[in-house]
This record gives C-alpha cells, sequence and structure tokens, in this order.
C-alpha cells in the first residue's frame, strides 16, 4: 500500500535535501544491520490483493471512492486507477489455524467488501487486467484522487519528457502511446509478503528470483489488453512500459528501469537500499524532520520515510521492504510477479507453493543461485509471461523443460519438504499444493481458461470482439464466486 504524499511543486533545494537525507537513512539501516536491531523471532507472512471494480455488465466501474467509503475498513485503500482497490490482509504466521483459517478470513473480507460495492452498483473482481477495459477508459481523469498519484504521474512524465509507448505482440499486435501513466492501472496482482531476518534476506531474495518465471507461468491470468490477446500474462509487458521513465536515448545508454528485475545476485538486503540510492533519482523528494542518526543514538527505532518512499516508486519484481511494527523494526521480501485471482482458493495455493520452494531452496547445500546464472532467471520470467504453462524454462540440471515437468518432477516435492520444515502438516500440504499440481496435469490456468472461453463464446454466439470479453467477464465473476481452482473451470 502507497504512502499517501501532498500536492505540491518540488525544488532544485528539495532534491538535494532529500539525496542527503536518503545517504543518512542508509547509514542508519546498516548500523542497525550490524548491531542486529531487528525483530525475527516470531517471522509472519501478509497478503495484499489489487482488485477491480465492475458494473452490472462487467465494464469498468470509475467508483473506488464511493466503494471504499461504503466498505468503510482501514484494510481497503485506493490504487492508481478509480477502478482499482486494494486489501492488506493482517499478517500472520504461516501455520497459525491452518490453511482453512486463511482462506476463510480473506473470503469473509471479500465477501463483506462486495456486498458493500453493491449497494453502490459496482461489483469486485480479482484478475490480473480486466479483460472488458477499453484504451478509452485510460486518461488523466482515471487517476484516483489522492494527490500521490497525479504527483507520481507528473514526476514520472517530467523525468522523461514524452508521451509512453507500449508495445506488445503475440496473437494480436498492441501499439500505441500514453500521456499518463494510468495504464499501469489496469495491472492488478497478488503481493506475497515473507518476513526474515537479516541473515536469511539474501538467500530469500535470491530464490524468489530464481522461481520468478515458474510462478508466473504456473499463475498466469491476464491474456487480455485493451481488447486484444496478447501474452498469457501481459501483466508483466504492460507494467515494465508503463511506468519507464526513460526515452529511448537513456534506455540505450544502460540507464536502468524503475520496473527491475535486477541484475545480480545479492549476498545482503544492504546491496538492494544501496542500488535504489546509486541508481534512481527521486520521483517524490519528500524529507521527514526524524533524524535517524539521533533517534537511533536514544535509543528509538527510525521509520527511514525516505528510505521507505524512495523504494516505494522502484518497481522491482522482488522487493525489499523495511517497516517497523510494535515499535520493532523487520525486513520482509515482497513478491510482486503473480496476477490477482482467480479465486482465494487459487490465489493460498499459490502462496503455499511460494513460500514452501523459497525456504526448500534457501536450506539446499547448493543454493540453485550458485548454479544458474542470474540472466537466465529473468529469461524465464519473459518466457513464462508470454508462454504462460506452456513455457520452456531453463533449471539447474534439467536445461529448457516444460513448466508442468519441471514443477512436477523438481518443485512441488520441495515446496512439500519446505512447507514440512515450517510446521506445516500432510493434511493442510495435500490440499493447497494439490491445486498446483493439477495446474500441471490439466495445463490449465486462468489464462487458459480466459482464452478458451472468449474464443468460445465469439464462435459459438457470433459476438463481437468486445461483447465475448464481456460475457466471459461475466461467466469469469461466477465462477470467481464459487471459489473452485480454475483448472474446474468447464468452457462450455
Amino acid at each position: 500500500m502507497g504512502r499517501d504524499v501532498p500536492a505540491l511543486v518540488f525544488t532544485r533545494e528539495d532534491r538535494r535535501r532529500y539525496r542527503i537525507k536518503m545517504q543518512e537513512c542508509l547509514d542508519a539501516f546498516a548500523l542497525m544491520l550490524r548491531e542486529a536491531r531487528f525483530e525475527s523471532e516470531r517471522p509472519q507472512v501478509g497478503l495484499e490483493i489489487e482488485l477491480n471494480l465492475v458494473d452490472d455488465d462487467a465494464e469498468p466501474a470509475m467508483r473506488n471512492s464511493d466503494v471504499l467509503e461504503a466498505i468503510s475498513d482501514p484494510a481497503w485503500s485506493t490504487e492508481l486507477g478509480r477502478f482499482n482497490l486494494e486489501i492488506n490482509v493482517p499478517p500472520r504466521r504461516l501455520t497459525a489455524g491452518g490453511p482453512d483459517a486463511w482462506e476463510s478470513e480473506i473470503r469473509s473480507a471479500l465477501n463483506h467488501a462486495d456486498r458493500r460495492a453493491r449497494s453502490v452498483g459496482t461489483r469486485l473482481l480479482m484478475i490480473g487486467i480486466l479483460p472488458t477495459l477499453r484504451q478509452e477508459d485510460i486518461g488523466e481523469d482515471t487517476l484516483s484522487e489522492n494527490p500521490r498519484y497525479r504527483l507520481l504521474n507528473d514526476q514520472v512524465f517530467a523525468a522523461r519528457g514524452e508521451d509512453l509507448r507500449i508495445e506488445i505482440d503475440a496473437a494480436d499486435r498492441l501499439r500505441t502511446y500514453a500521456d499518463t501513466i494510468t495504464p499501469e492501472a489496469a495491472c492488478t496482482s497478488t503481493q506475497f509478503h515473507l518476513q526474515v531476518s537479516p541473515e536469511e534476506f539474501a538467500g530469500y531474495w535470491n530464490a524468489a528470483q530464481a522461481i520468478a518465471g515458474v510462478q508466473v507461468a504456473l499463475a498466469a491470468n491476464s491474456p487480455f489488453l485493451f481488447g486484444k490477446e496478447l501474452w498469457h500474462e501481459t501483466r508483466i509487458p504492460l507494467f515494465e512500459q508503463a511506468t519507464d521513465t526513460r526515452p529511448e536515448e537513456i534506455k540505450v545508454q544502460g540507464v536502468r528501469p524503475r520496473v527491475w528485475f535486477g541484475e545480480r545476485w545479492i549476498t545482503s538486503v544492504f546491496d538492494l537500499f544501496e542500488e535504489n540510492l546509486r541508481y534512481f533519482p527521486a520521483l517524490l523528494p519528500l524529507c521527514d524532520e526524524q533524524d535517524p542518526a539521533e533517534t537511533l543514538d536514544r535509543g528509538d527505532i527510525p521509520e527511514l520515510p525516505e528510505l521507505t518512499l524512495h523504494n516505494g516508486t522502484i518497481y522491482r519484481w522482488n522487493r525489499p521492504v523495511y517497516a517497523v511494527a510494535n515499535d520493532l523494526p523487520h525486513i520482509r521480501v515482497e513478491n510482486r510477479v503473480l496476477p490477482a485471482g482467480p479465486t482465494v482458493a487459487d490465489t493460498l495455493a499459490n502462496g503455499a507453493f511460494y513460500y514452501g520452494l523459497t525456504r526448500a531452496l534457501v536450506e539446499e547445500d547448493r543454493p540453485v543461485w550458485s548454479r544458474m546464472s542470474f540472466s537466465a532467471a529473468e529469461d524465464n520470467l519473459h518466457a513464462a509471461a508470454r508462454h504462460g504453462i506452456d513455457a520452456l524454462l531453463y533449471w539447474p540440471g534439467m536445461g529448457e523443460v516444460p513448466v508442468p515437468e519441471l514443477v512436477l518432477r523438481r518443485l512441488l516435492p520441495l515446496a512439500h519438504r519446505g512447507l514440512e520444515h515450517s510446521g506445516m502438516d500432510a493434511a493442510w500440504r495435500e490440499p493447497l499444493l494439490g491445486v498446483i499440481e493439477q495446474r500441471c496435469v490439466t495445463a490449465r490456468n486462468g489464462a487458459v481458461w480466459q482464452k478458451e472461453m472468449f474464443h468460445h463464446l465469439a464462435g459459438t454466439t457470433h459476438a463481437g470482439r468486445h461483447e465475448a470479453l464481456r460475457r466471459m467477464t461475466q461467466v469469469y465473476i461466477d465462477y470467481m464466486h464459487l471459489n473452485a481452482p480454475v483448472h474446474t473451470w468447464p468452457v462450455d
């Protein structure tokens, strides 16, 4: 969830002061790492889900302020577009109460919010990209009312100096320009949080990077954008292009993009925060009065607001998070590669696979990142986004292998082991990872279902493209509420 900021204009002095404050925060963070001042005795997991708002015809509904007022719950917040909302599910221990308890909590929150949304003529939809979204739905008026988004938009275009170009080739071809960052609002994601100790962070981040492509291939759920059939997880290339502050001349100079996979395996969480300062100019240079060194000297915990705000404007697919909760600092890996949906059941299965597999990979004697190039992991991400569950991905000792074979033969047993070592018994593991297993056996995920259902409706009803997407989205909403995993959804 983003930090709110006021509407204002930044000066050169603001940017100079902010750079100094960020360095002071980084120095304080380094000192805290050396002195082991972090909560890690009772690590927790967390979950954020971004959702779309639609009307009764499954068309985008620009009503998030009205819906938030109707929900009246601080766990809910706006996102970039007026047709987006986000829920921040309270953190918990991975095995506390079991998966059923977490599923009941999430479904209860979503069902309550959907009932309140219906009271103002809208519905909630968990999907990677809203299929009925049209290009004319995206523009300056689409930005949410929170001044943070307009300020961020202005700063991105001030840095870029020209309109955004979006190009995606697949079954169809998309070529368009945008004069705001609102195409990013089309990207709705699931974000898994994993609290770890500073000593463990590098291993967990490296493991998350290594499996990012596998995660996307298994859970792809974003095949349509602006009426065009594109990548299985179109969210990936769209997000990379829709927040790019670099004009073409800067790109060819090798300047890093703000939506970034990274460029190397790391040895410490400090590496990532240091890269943030070294490579990326501030988009929102807002300074806080707190002096982090003085705060540490008197025995208190600094919030490091400049460091965290800057980190929030660098969109790593696996992002480091520093936060203070209950007067104790902690560090998290925020896993951001997955789309929203299709169901809560699918979401929890994706989470179980991620949490179990990363733990197992961290515990291996010879870590996978010591046997795999960083560029191979990045190539896997884009191959998975393009081809989904049909992708061929590289894995050490196996070479290029179909995703179902890789998961069933190698990664699913590791995920079981990791969850077992986390304290989750077989009665809890089997149903969750069984969903992943059946996705591989059937080679069906959300993107596959959307594509098949769209072509079925277009062929049998002779509906136009948008009408077929609209009907498909209505059927999707019905199945989403049934909460049966997407591999079981029929196409008829």
